[in-house]
């Protein structure tokens, strides 16, 4: 099989159910480049044909592309970037203001911090404008980006800080403590730049750097394998490895999800509500919808609040909206009516599935289907890289011999014993279980550790999920395999009750859901454990942690 372009993104209706990728590539478009998100898979297959040059700079071959389009009038008057901070407080800039601030931003990271072509930086800002310049710096002046969250700690921080090398951190007050109580430990750190009004002891203050900056900056000459950012992963399974991505692989290749996943054009106004330490938030609010000269709409929003989401989305003129599907979960517990999102065309959602019942209640409540997200699959192989025919459940994977996609992360840095962990023959084994049907449709089962192997029988969570939180009782669960001595293990339900069954007696709601769930799903698949919590374990992105609790179940035995 050929190779897959890796982050095509599709609508799921109903399931998880994932349609074969694109083969081909797009060539990297002209910002005019027509939408066409209605066609169908086999037309969209073969339009999309990019073409990877040698070299690329995705500030400068896009966004300054953009700029004079602005110039030429043949763009419309929206904004590049239009953030909010809800207390009425607002920013606009056009691609050309935001070329001008980027390129003072370059300036200050090569003058000021001394940074070279391949220098490390982390930043850490929360929702702020600040957030975008430095990104878009880092590409102008070739340095590699290193994101985080705000909610990391000072060990999180070290962590990052000596493993990566970075020479330079930009952050902001609220972070700033626990970067100097691990400074000393950091040997590459030479520059701390502050995102502040105030000033702090041995650290450089951003907006007055900025301030005094010149606006003129030669861009580096970046190719497109060069890398451009690093993410650090959940560390679910041991540390946080490095995932390094290129110029390429971000710039041209989510091209695909821009245009026919998120179906923007240069007319629309985006809304992604990612953390900025999340790596959706490059995908979404910069790369997606910038290549499509969408304008990046950002709501400051500290603490995740729905009413904030349904007032922004009435008052402002979004037409395409991204959210998780947690974030969803708890929309679709309020009653919507009230709100009139009179702009809003498009919603999506990425990051895990997104049970069906939700998308049905969104739906019934706006109007609106969601448009689920999945990337990187190509095919599904056995454990000895064989191909699988339909109906059989097996690996999602990837080829990458002999030619590795270039829209594909380039490697774990520093790390290339895990890097060539992740290959299994031909294959970048994905780490996610699915079963490919007679159409060529791939129907997802769940992370392979997640899936459940009780007296012999595979369960994927997802689908006890789904069935569960059909259940007027469940707000959401997390099911994960727990130890028995007669199944080896079996399925074990966390469950998050609405106020309405709270104070319900635990066996009879307990038993209740038992017997919902052999209704709608074969009876095998119910969970024989249940445990009622006000809340369960997530990531900083908005996913479940199932390996906590399948770890706390473990550890109990």
């Amino acid at each position: 099989m050929a190779l897959a372009a890796v982050h095509f993104l599709l609508k799921i209706p109903s399931a998880m159910s994932l349609r074969a990728p694109l083969r081909r590539s797009l060539q990297l478009c002209s910002p005019c480049y027509p939408v066409h998100a209605s066609l169908s898979y086999e037309a969209i297959q073969h339009q999309y044909r990019p073409e990877v040059p040698e070299y690329f700079n995705f500030a400068r071959d896009v966004l300054d592309r953009w700029t004079e389009v602005e110039k030429e009038g043949k763009k419309s008057k929206n904004p590049a970037l239009w953030w909010v901070d809800g207390a009425g407080e607002e920013v606009r800039w056009s691609f050309e203001e935001l070329g001008v601030l980027s390129r003072k931003v370059a300036n200050v990271l090569s003058d000021a911090c001394s940074l070279q072509q391949g220098d490390r930086v982390i930043l850490i800002l929360p929702r702020i404008p600040e957030w975008w310049l430095v990104n878009v710096a880092c590409m102008r002046t070739g340095t590699v980006l290193i994101p985080g969250t705000q909610q990391l700690t000072a060990k999180d921080i070290l962590h990052r800080l000596q493993k990566s090398k970075a020479k330079c951190i930009i952050t902001d007050d609220s972070v700033a403590p626990a970067v100097d109580s691990v400074g000393a430990e950091c040997q590459s750190l030479k520059f701390k730049l502050l995102v502040s009004e105030g000033h702090r002891e041995g650290w450089l203050n951003f907006k007055d750097l900025l301030k005094n900056a010149p606006s003129d900056h030669q861009c580096v000459t970046t190719k497109c394998q060069d890398p451009m950012a690093i993410y650090f992963t959940s560390g679910t399974t041991g540390s946080p490895k490095m995932a390094e991505h290129s110029h390429s692989s971000y710039g041209i290749g989510l091209t695909v999800s821009g245009r026919y996943w998120l179906d923007l054009t240069s007319s629309d106004i985006f809304w992604n509500t990612s953390d900025t330490g999340w790596a959706k938030a490059a995908w979404s609010s910069i790369f997606s919808s910038w290549i499509q000269g969408a304008c990046v709409f950002v709501h400051k929003m500290p603490q995740f609040n729905p009413s904030v989401v349904f007032e922004s989305l009435s008052r402002f003129p979004i037409t395409v909206f991204c959210s998780p599907p947690t974030a969803y979960r708890m929309f679709v517990q309020h009653k919507l009516s009230s709100y009139m999102f009179k702009s809003l065309r498009r919603c999506v959602s990425a990051g895990e599935p997104i049970n069906p019942e939700v998308m049905q209640e969104w739906k019934a409540q706006t109007g609106l289907d969601i448009y689920e997200g999945y990337g990187q699959t190509e095919t599904i192989i056995d454990e000895n890289s064989n191909i699988l025919p339909p109906g059989k459940e097996g690996d999602i994977a990837i080829r990458v011999k002999p030619t590795r996609s270039p829209f594909l992360f380039t490697c774990y840095a520093d790390d290339p014993e895990k890097t060539e962990a992740t290959i299994r023959g031909d294959f970048y084994v994905t780490g996610d279980r699915g079963i490919m049907d007679e159409e060529g449709y791939f129907w997802f089962v769940g992370r392979a550790d997640d899936v459940i192997n009780s007296a012999g029988y595979r369960i994927g969570p997802f689908e006890v999920e789904s069935a569960l939180v059909e259940h007027p009782a469940v707000v959401e669960s997390a099911v994960v395999s727990s130890p028995d001595p007669i199944r080896g293990e079996v399925v074990k339900a966390f469950v998050v009750l609405t106020s309405d069954y709270a104070s319900h007696d635990p066996e009879k709601v307990m038993k209740e859901l038992q017997d919902h769930v052999k209704k709608v799903t074969a009876p095998y698949k119910y969970p024989r454990k249940m445990e009622f919590v006000q809340q369960l374990p997530k990531t900083v992105s908005g996913k479940i942690r199932r390996n906590e609790l399948r770890q706390k179940e473990w550890r109990k035995d």
